[in-house]
């Protein structure tokens, strides 16, 4: 959100209003969940994630304006979006494994496949059309990231179809020779 502020890059109102949004949804999903939540650990959870996360973000705040000129502003704060952006792109990375293993997709959602590379496809095209090569950086490999990862369902779910079709209906076990009266 930061990046989209004309304290950073001018012209980039458009990132700042999407991204507000974004926050703000964000907001009340977590409001829902904690309000929701059984376990008072995980509120206590969410709480300490949510402070320790807007104490990073002022940190990055305080020294960008403090500390780094104008013209090389975009430059911090773009690297800085680009490495945090592309570790949310890359965290499905983690249950490939497990699909690999247990040849297996049950692990992996699909409509989050489909919808982290969608958000991937318009990001780039975005970037693509504003020339920003750091929302193309990391929303580029995101879009890679998410046609690897509907590839790697298709080709799961696909095989474990197969093999379903291959066992085929299981046989008929039959209890004695004699038939009934």
């Amino acid at each position: 959100m930061f990046y989209g502020l004309p304290i950073v890059r001018k012209d980039n109102i458009l990132v700042f209003t999407i991204n507000s949004i974004g926050v703000a949804i964000e907001f009340i999903y977590l409001t829902i969940y904690c309000i929701y939540a059984n376990d008072q650990s995980k509120r206590r959870r969410v709480g300490i994630i949510i402070l320790i996360e807007a104490l990073f973000t002022a940190v990055l705040v305080a020294i960008a304006m403090l500390f780094i000129k104008f013209k090389n502003r975009a430059l911090f704060v773009g690297v800085i979006c680009d490495v945090f952006n592309i570790i949310m792109y890359a965290s499905p990375l983690a249950i490939w494994k497990k699909v690999i293993t247990t040849k297996s997709v049950e692990y992996m959602p699909f409509w989050l496949s489909v919808a982290g590379l969608a958000n991937g496809i318009c990001w780039t095209i975005y970037a693509l059309i504003q020339l920003d090569i750091f929302i193309l950086v990391s929303n580029g490999l995101g879009a890679v990231f998410g046609v690897i990862q509907l590839g790697l369902y298709g080709y799961y779910y696909f095989l474990e179809k197969s093999k379903t079709k291959e066992v085929g209906k299981p046989p008929e076990v039959q209890l004695s020779n004699q038939s009934a009266v």
